[in-house]
Formats: C-alpha cells, structure tokens, sequence
C-alpha cells in the first residue's frame, strides 16, 4: 500500500438499489432492458434537426432483450441477469449524476466498483449535457470478481451522467452489488435532524417512520427524526406506534404543537436541528413515501459541496410512480410564479414510457432557485446566517428560503438520484377555496422583497386578472380570501407570526357566507338542470382567441355587472360542469351552474350575484391602486423585517405561545 492510500479511505457516493417487492411500478426508475448506443433526440433539438444526422441515430438503439424480470431481483443490492440478457442501470436512481458533483463539489475523480458472480460482461458509458451516448469501456468478468474502473469528472461542465450495463453470458451473471466511491482524505459525515411536519396525517407519518426503521444503514447520521404533530389526530395514537418507535432505537422525537402551518412546522424542525448541534435539517411532508437511499446521497452530496449549501430531492407522483413531477424549478423574476429552468423541459415524466438514455433533455445539468420541502437538506450553517423559514403558514416558504439563500450566496441542488414520491397536487386545485388567500398573501409577499422590476413586474397585473376571473366565474368565496390577503399587505411583516394559528380558521368561518364554498357530495343533492337553458345549450365554450380576448372580456365583465340573472337560475342551475370543463371563460356565460371540485369528491353550486360581484370587482380595484401607490415603501418595509421575523429568538417565542403541555 502506498503512503496516499494508507493516507485515504473510501468514502461511498452512491449505491445501486433496487426496488422492493411493495415497488413493483417503480421498477423502471432502478433498472431496464438493454443497453443503449444511441438516443431519441427531440423535434426542436437543433442535431435532431441537422440533415447530416443519420436517421437511425433519432431512436434508441436496444438490445432486444425480454425485459426486466422482477423476480430476478434478490435484494435491494442484488439482483440476476438471466442467460443472454443485458440490463441497463442507467436509470433515475442508479446513473450516477456526474455533472452535479463536477459543478458543487471538488471531486474530478470517481470509482465504479461493481462486484458479480458468474460470466458476461460490464459496459460502462456515458452522456454529455445534449444527451448523446458515449461508450468509456466494456469488462469481461467469469467467476466472483469485484471490477472497478476510475472515471473522471472533466468533461461534464454543463451536463452528463456515468452509468454501466450488465451482459450475461451462457450461465447468467449476477450483481452482487455496486457503488460509485471515493478515495479522500479521513473525514466525519454530518449529523442530520430528519424532521416531518404533519397535520391529521398519522398514517403517512408511521408509514416513512416504519420505512426508515427498516433501513438502518440510511439512518446511520441521523442524530434524531422529529415528528412535528400540529394535527388533532395524533401520530402516537395510530396503531403500531410503539412497535416502530422502539425499532428506531430511540431517535423518534414527537413534538406537539399549534397548527402553525408548514412554514411553523418546518421552522420548528430548523430550530431544533440548530439547538442540538445538526449540521443539516432534513425536512420531509407528511404526505410522501421516501425513498431511503436518499439520505445518504443527499448527506454524502452536501458534505463535499464547496460550500454550505441546500440540497433537495424530486418529487415522484404517488399515485403513478414512475411519473417525475419536475425535475428542477427557478422563480419567474417579472411574474415571482414558479417556472421551468429550460424551455425544452417536460413536467410529469414517466419514465416507464422514455427511460433516462431516451430523453435527451434529462442529460442537461438543472441548476435552481429552490427546492420543494416534500425532501429539503438545509445546513444549519445557512440557518445561523439567514434564519428560519417566513412566517408564512402554507405557501411560497420554501421557494422564498431558496431565493433568500440565493442573496445571501447559498445555492440550492436538486439532486437526481434523490426522491420521495408525493401527492400530486395537478388533480388539485388549491387556487380555489381557502388556499387562495395564501397564495395571494405569500405571493404579493415574496414579491415585495425579491422583485427586481418597478412594482413588481407583472405580479399587480396578474393579480388584478386573477380577481377578476374569479368573479366573472362565481367564485365568491375564494375571492374574499384574495381581498382579505390584499388588506392584509397593508398590517405590514410584523402582524405574521401573530397570525400564523388564526388566519386559517378566520379564513373557513367565512365559507357559511357563499354557496360556492357549499359542497355536497352527489349531482343528485342538487336540484336538475332544465335543459337548454344554460348558454349554448349547455355545450361547453372554448377559450376567446388572443386578439378578441381583451374585447370579449370587457363585455364580459359588463354583462355580469348590470344583466340579471334569469330567475329560474336561481331556484335550478343551468347546468353541470366536470371539473376540467369549469374554465374560467366557460363559467362567466352561465347564472347558476354545479361545479365538480378538483379531487371529485363533490360538487358546488355556483350562482351569479351582480351586486356582489360589483362590490367585489370595485374593492379590488381600490385595494390595487392603493398597493401599487405604497409599493416602494411596503416592500422597504418587508425587506428590512425578514432578519427580525425570521430570527430564532422570533421563531421560539412563537413556539413558546402554540406549544402543546409545554412542549
């Protein structure tokens, strides 16, 4: 041994996993069939475009293998290669994401140990940030043989990922297993506060706190898992609580407290993670399914970025696994509203459909403003210098952290290789109801003290088409949260914390005022539609053309402001509306019309009130005025409080007035 390597040890990136038996519709994100040499370019990919590009180079090349077989699989490391049959791991969790660790970190050089039993052989390749495939080198291993091939990271500035397919040959090859590594210096890893905020949520809760006591090896730096309950269904009631808290081995910590909201949960896992020494706060929604190898890349990632900074996973969809929800979001600076980093992104990818050597855009390093707090490493280091979350109950605290790490110099990563799947919020429509409030508020908020442009860009625009869609489609309800929101701007950043626990219930107290917010669970609860009598038949309407829309929506607007409404609307609806139908450009030609809720779990009956809508619309109208008047001196205002608001000592206090039995 020579004296660099007595020097150094090996430090462990990244292990091949492989799904369990409860995964079966993930299989596609561990490992597929084949091995690919070439890649199916997109339309609007300039080589996709080139005509000297041959045709057959536009698809991707397979060895025609059978499949993956899920019973070939032997463990979460293991798995057989039958006879003849090749397998690929370049997939989501098991390529290696080179282009990440060559843009935050200082790693150049990488190791590929891959141990096998039987004969075949290991094809290792590569991509760059196009997507193009590259071959690096081809192994033939017979017998048990530990292979191992020294990769560099040089080449992967704007992109790439690194993975190896298997070929077995006559008698079947088997991984044994396989991990990406590192030669380095002795180094301890940083200790992690994993904390959940839950709210009515248990079974969730007990379910990733049952999945992370069967992985102990994940939990090795874990110092403590915290469960911040601010629900009235209780985590330690659910039924078999007592059996995973012991076989976590005493690193279950339930704290109970008001319902504060996500930003009063998270900031409570942050402030605990700094009081008991963490180097990081793992934060987790309640409503996930982790995958657990995540910890430790995450952690492995982040010990070796060049400095402190936040490393985040994806988000799978629950509900159909193998779908990526986003693989990576920037803030929007002229509208402050999430956006996608590269226009030739896709949301919601299923890689069962196109597998990562397949598509073309995954192979462009995503870099971000933030990462969603469904899974969110933040270094206690960044806490210290730029505080806790906002006070801002359920919406926008984690892209605001993100773009407040940002100003301060901390980047967010969202790493692949790194994920929960969690409920999809696309069958959800949190812009109507109770949500909308937050949404405004968090917004206007966000906006007031990152926005670079004059009063905001094109966010007080927005917002006023916003009020206005709302009402023309009679949606009261929603658009009296937007008011009160608006109103509240005004109280100022010093008003947040004192809220946090009131707002909600102020905000549900007023649903007893409008049918809109009346839901009944079947079409029959309400009285039929005479047919014919809704506009056009009850056929529903298509969106205005651009150049008529301003046109058509001042006539709109004026209908509705001084046409009654037919009399019979208001005794029978003129029609019903699936919830994908109730476009805002659909509801405005209708008086009365029930309208299915996003999670189809009923339906509400709207009804055109012109009085209401004109008292409405002419608040709006006055409350923007007046913000766009006392913008500069609101957002100075808001600007100069987030130290204050943020702080520890504000955030304990808070804590200290929502603790549960002195929690």
């Amino acid at each position: 041994m020579s004296v660099v390597e007595a020097q150094t040890k090996l430090a462990v990136l990244q292990r091949v996993i492989l799904p369990t038996e409860a995964q079966v519709d993930t299989l596609p994100l561990y490992v597929d069939a084949g091995s690919a040499s070439g890649i199916r370019l997109r339309e609007n990919d300039e080589l996709a475009r080139s005509p000297k590009l041959p045709e057959d180079k536009l698809q991707l090349f397979s060895s025609g293998g059978a499949g993956v077989h899920f019973d070939d699989i032997n463990s979460r490391r293991s798995m057989n290669v039958r006879a003849g049959e090749q397998v690929s791991f370049g997939t989501y969790f098991n390529a290696f994401p080179a282009s990440y660790w060559r843009r935050w970190t200082d790693v150049r050089t990488v190791r590929l140990e891959v141990t096998t039993t039987g004969s075949g052989a290991i094809a290792v390749s590569k991509s760059n940030a196009r997507g193009s495939i590259q071959h690096v080198e081809t192994v033939s291993v017979n017998g048990a043989e530990t292979t191992t091939f020294d990769l560099t990271l040089v080449p992967f500035g704007d992109g790439g990922w690194y993975w190896f397919d298997l070929a077995a040959g006559h008698e079947g090859l088997t991984l044994v297993d396989a991990q990406w590594t590192l030669q380095e210096a002795p180094r301890s890893s940083g200790q992690v506060t994993l904390e959940i905020t839950t709210m009515n949520k248990p079974d969730f809760c007990l379910n990733n706190a049952r999945i992370l006591a069967a992985n102990p090896d994940a939990l090795e730096n874990v110092k403590e898992i915290l469960i911040v309950d601010q629900g009235s269904k209780k985590v330690r009631d659910e039924e078999g609580f007592a059996e995973v808290s012991a076989a976590l081995g005493g690193k279950l910590r339930i704290i109970d407290q008001g319902n504060l909201g996500g930003s009063g949960g998270f900031a409570r896992g942050m402030y605990e993670a700094v009081e008991n020494g963490s180097d990081y706060a793992l934060l987790l929604d309640d409503d996930v399914v982790v995958e657990p190898e995540s910890i430790l890349r995450m952690l492995a990632f982040a010990d070796r970025c060049k400095k402190p900074t936040i490393v985040g996973g994806h988000m799978f969809d629950l509900h159909n696994r193998s779908v990526l929800h986003t693989f990576g979001e920037v803030v929007d600076p002229h509208r402050i509203v999430p956006a996608a980093p590269h226009a030739d992104m896709e949301m919601r990818h299923d890689f069962s459909v196109a597998n990562l050597r397949q598509t073309s855009w995954l192979h462009r390093r995503v870099d971000v403003d933030y990462n969603g707090w469904w899974m969110c490493m933040i270094p206690t280091a960044v806490i210290r210098e730029i505080g806790l979350s906002l006070p801002l109950f359920i919406k926008w605290d984690d892209a605001e952290y993100g773009l407040r790490a940002r100003a301060a110099g901390f980047a967010t990563v969202s790493l692949p290789g790194a994920a929960v799947w969690h409920v999809s919020w696309l069958d959800k429509d949190d812009m109507v109801g109770w949500q909308s409030y937050f949404h405004e508020r968090n917004r206007l908020i966000t906006t007031l003290i990152y926005s670079p442009y004059p009063k905001g860009g094109r966010v007080l625009r927005e917002s006023v088409q916003a009020d206005v869609k709302h009402l023309v489609s009679m949606q009261y309800f929603t658009e009296h949260g937007r008011l009160e929101a608006l109103k509240d701007i005004f109280k100022g950043p010093e008003q947040l914390h004192a809220t946090l626990a009131t707002k909600l219930p102020e905000i549900n107290a007023l649903r007893a005022q409008y049918d809109d917010a009346q839901l009944k669970e079947n079409v029959d609860d309400f009285p039929a539609p005479v047919l014919g009598r809704g506009p056009m038949g009850g056929t529903p309407m298509g969106l205005p053309h651009k150049k008529d829309l301003v046109s058509w929506g001042i006539k709109t607007v004026a209908r509705q402001l001084v046409k009654t409404p037919d009399p019979d609307a208001a005794i029978r609806p003129q029609g019903v509306l699936a919830h994908r139908d109730s476009r805002w450009f659909r509801l405005a030609h209708y008086d009365s019309v029930v309208v299915t809720n996003a999670e189809g779990t009923g339906m509400s009956w709207y009804r055109r009130d012109p009085k209401l809508l004109r008292s409405m619309l002419a608040e709006s109208a006055r409350l923007h005025l007046r913000l766009a008047k006392e913008w500069d001196e609101l957002a100075e205002r808001y600007r100069g409080a987030v130290a204050e608001i943020t702080s520890m000592e504000s955030w304990k206090k808070t804590f200290d007035e929502h603790s549960v039995d002195g929690q």
